[in-house]
């Protein structure tokens, strides 16, 4: 991709050059920085060590009540599925030392039953992939995620997660590693079908055409399929989440209490409620009658929050 500015002056176009990291520890002190905002994932410290071996950041996701690990590269010689794979096989065999860490460092009471540790993943963050590493996390059931990070000269910075292309393909029927075995027995990665499945036809094709609706709204929209639902991202920020029921779907609009203009009231206040999914209004559909209004309301929610 090139990126260009106009000159004021001529109308003329003048290409933005990609400046680069100088050193891998610039570009981890950036991400580091700009945690929530970037990744919505709340910091907990740098250079993490456990037997022997170094964690970059280790942060926490309180969507998914899980630990998150980032590791930093600003070359392309490693394994994303080998390394990705020994840092949670880590993780998941010393859980009280990551607890303790969160504790120590955040100042919580955070106990172990209050991660999910179904829910953990690990994030690679670099200012280029190869096409095999891209590749590589082609899988339904991977807990990898691939970030990619440009810096131009004019200090603008791009930050864009690598899709993986969808697959019915589960990591363990090509894999004869026990790591990854055992590591994919207590890690659950969560897919739109894991929500959809057991549910009748009618809940099928309603969750279809709001999602339509709602991908329509915004063009930076990412799905991101959770243990308890169903969540909508744009621009790394959660808009709008969806939990799906046998007989209705609840909208969970991403919005503090009082600041959803709701002429028809078809939103309910749960602020004061415990609920899955963000936000502190719920509307229950069980049809497409209400999808235009329903639209206008999801927009303020992208107004707010983007």
């Amino acid at each position: 991709m090139y990126l260009y500015k106009i000159n004021s002056v001529n109308g003329d176009l003048e290409q933005i050059k990609e400046k680069g990291f100088n050193k891998e520890k610039d570009l981890q002190l950036l991400c580091e920085q700009n945690l929530n905002q970037l990744l919505r994932l709340q910091f907990i410290c740098s250079e993490f060590s456990l037997s022997n071996f170094r964690i970059d950041t280790l942060a926490f996701d309180e969507s998914a009540s899980s630990f998150v690990i980032i590791e930093y590269k600003n070359n392309k010689n490693f394994s994303v599925i080998d390394q990705g794979y020994a840092y949670l096989s880590l993780m998941l065999n010393n859980k009280a030392d990551f607890i303790l860490e969160y504790n120590e460092n955040c100042e919580g009471n955070l106990k172990r039953d209050d991660v999910d540790w179904s829910q953990s993943r690990i994030i690679f963050i670099s200012p280029i992939f190869t096409t095999y590493q891209k590749q590589s996390i082609n899988f339904r059931d991977l807990p990898i995620e691939l970030w990619e990070v440009k810096k131009y000269e004019n200090e603008t910075v791009q930050f864009q997660q690598i899709q993986s292309t969808e697959t019915t393909e589960s990591i363990n029927t090509i894999s004869q590693s026990t790591t990854i075995e055992r590591v994919s027995q207590e890690i659950k990665v969560y897919s739109e079908v894991d929500h959809l499945e057991g549910k009748p036809n009618e809940i099928n094709e309603l969750y279809q055409g709001l999602k339509e609706r709602i991908l329509n709204l915004d063009d930076n929209f990412t799905v991101n399929p959770l243990k308890k639902h169903i969540s909508f991202v744009s621009n790394g920020k959660i808009i709008v989440d969806l939990v799906i029921l046998k007989k209705a779907i609840k909208i969970f609009i991403n919005l503090r209490a009082w600041n959803l203009n709701d002429p028809r009231n078809i939103a309910r206040d749960v602020s004061a409620i415990g609920h899955w999914g963000n936000g502190d209004y719920q509307i229950t559909i069980t049809t497409d009658e209400d999808f235009d209004y329903i639209e206008e309301l999801i927009k303020q929610s992208i107004i707010l929050n983007v």
